[in-house]
C-alpha cells in the first residue's frame, strides 16, 4: 500500500498542535529541515521537541514560537555556537517562554531505546553526580536492589512522531539509510508514527536487496514524503555535503528577533515548498555542494 504523501500533507495529517516530535536523530547528518519548515508554514504550536544535539532547526521552530518543551542534550549551531533563538527564549522568554528538560547524549539515547523496546525505564549510572538530574525531575536517582549504589533511572521516551530523512525509500516506507546514524533506529522504533522522507524512491525489491540497511519495519511509517534536498544544509551521505556556508549565515542573520524575521521570511515563509527553496538557493550552490566523487561499500553476498 502506497503511504506517500506531499510533504504539506504529511505535516497538516500527522504534527497537530501539541505533538511529541523527534527530530535530527542521526546528529549532524540527515536532519528534516524541509519537514520543519513545512511546521512552521503551518503554524503549529505547543510541540515538544526530542533530540540529542540538536541542530539550527530547533532553534529555528523555536525562534518561529512553535515549541513548548525541549528534551534535548544541546541547542545551537553545531559549527557556530549558540543557537540564538534558543537562548531568546530560554533567557528572555522571547517569542514565549519554553520549558527544558535536560539529557546527555547517552541519557536521551537510552529514554528513547527503553521506548522502543517497551520498557518503562532504562537504569544506568551515568550523570551521577552532575546537575542534570536535579534540572530534570524526570531522570530519578534510586538505589539499585542488587548493590544499594546509587542508580539513575531513565524513563522511556515515546514521540507522537519521529521524522526521519533517508537516502531511499520504497512507498511503504521501506527506507535504506547509511552513515551516521545516531539514534535513528531507536527513535524510530520508540514512536507512535514516522515520517519518512527520501531523497530517492526506488522498488521494493531495491530495499529487499539489503535489508539490513532499514532502520524499522514499513508498520510504523504513516508517509513517505519524496523530497530531494530535503535536508540541506546538513549532508547526505552518497547526495550532498554539508553547507558550512549556510550555517555561518544563519548564525550573523539571527542575532536579533529582527533578523530572525527576515531570515524566516527569506527562506522559509516566503519558500512555498522545498523545490522552490532549492531554486532560491541558486544552482550553482546546490552543484557545488553535490558530490565530487563517489566512494561505494564493498557488495554484501546475501546468497544462500
Amino acid at each position: 500500500m502506497s503511504k506517500r504523501l506531499s510533504m504539506a500533507e504529511a505535516i497538516a495529517r500527522y504534527v497537530p498542535d501539541g505533538t511529541s516530535v523527534a527530530l535530527g536523530l542521526a546528529l549532524e547528518s540527515l536532519i528534516p529541515f524541509a519537514a520543519g519548515h513545512e511546521i512552521i508554514r503551518q503554524h503549529r504550536r505547543d510541540l515538544t521537541l526530542i533530540g540529542p544535539i540538536s541542530d539550527i532547526l530547533f532553534d529555528q521552530l523555536i525562534g518561529a514560537g512553535c515549541v513548548s518543551t525541549i528534551q534535548a542534550a544541546w541547542v545551537g549551531n553545531v559549527s557556530e555556537g549558540l543557537g540564538h533563538c534558543y537562548r531568546r527564549a530560554v533567557e528572555r522568554s522571547y517569542p514565549h517562554a519554553i520549558t527544558v528538560e535536560e539529557y546527555s547524549n547517552h541519557t536521551i539515547a537510552l529514554a528513547l531505546l527503553a521506548g522502543s523496546i517497551g520498557s518503562p525505564y532504562i537504569p544506568t549510572q551515568t550523570l551521577l553526580g552532575s546537575d542534570i538530574p536535579r534540572q530534570n525531575p524526570n531522570l530519578r536517582v534510586t538505589s539499585s536492589p542488587l548493590d544499594d549504589m546509587p542508580t539513575l533511572l531513565v524513563p522511556a521516551l515515546r514521540p507522537d512522531v519521529t521524522i526521519i530523512h533517508v537516502q531511499r525509500s520504497d512507498e511503504e516506507g521501506n527506507a535504506h539509510a547509511w552513515g551516521n546514524l545516531g539514534i535513528c533506529a531507536s527513535a524510530f522504533l520508540a514512536a507512535q508514527n514516522v515520517i519518512v522522507v527520501t531523497e530517492e524512491l526506488v522498488s521494493r525489491t531495491t530495499i529487499l536487496s539489503d535489508p539490513n540497511r532499514m532502520l524499522g519495519p514499513s508498520y510504523k511509517v504513516c508517509a513517505v514524503v519524496h523530497e530531494p534536498g530535503g535536508a540541506h544544509p546538513s549532508p547526505v551521505q552518497g547526495h550532498t555535503n554539508r553547507d558550512h556556508a549556510f550555517y555561518h549565515e544563519y548564525h550573523q542573520h539571527t542575532r536579533t528577533p529582527e533578523g530572525f524575521q527576515q531570515w524566516l521570511t527569506r527562506w522559509v515563509l516566503n519558500i512555498p515548498n522545498r523545490a522552490t527553496y532549492l531554486a532560491h538557493l541558486g544552482e550553482d550552490r546546490v552543484r557545488a555542494l553535490r558530490l565530487k566523487e563517489h566512494h561505494y561499500a564493498a557488495p554484501v553476498d546475501y546468497g544462500y
